[in-house]
């Protein structure tokens, strides 16, 4: 069974859904973590009350995170 963790280090190189604490949604190809799960992302687009901006490069610390979930593949 694998852990939460090794989810997420799995889907390095793949795009992942962050939704934080303020209701702010991200996503973005995830390129690093650490144990505290700030995350790296490339390609970030931000999500706010239904608006969207790209944000290109970002880390997102990991006290802000609500929820992380790999992207579904198609």
């Amino acid at each position: 069974m694998e852990r939460p963790i090794d989810v997420l280090n799995n889907a390095k190189g793949k795009r992942v859904l962050i939704k934080l604490k303020n209701g702010t949604e991200i996503s973005g190809q995830l390129q690093a973590m650490d144990l505290h799960l700030n995350m790296w992302l490339e390609s970030a687009d931000q999500t706010f009350n239904d608006k969207t901006t790209k944000l290109g490069t970002v880390l997102v610390r990991g006290d802000n995170i609500l929820y992380v979930s790999p992207e579904k593949s198609e």
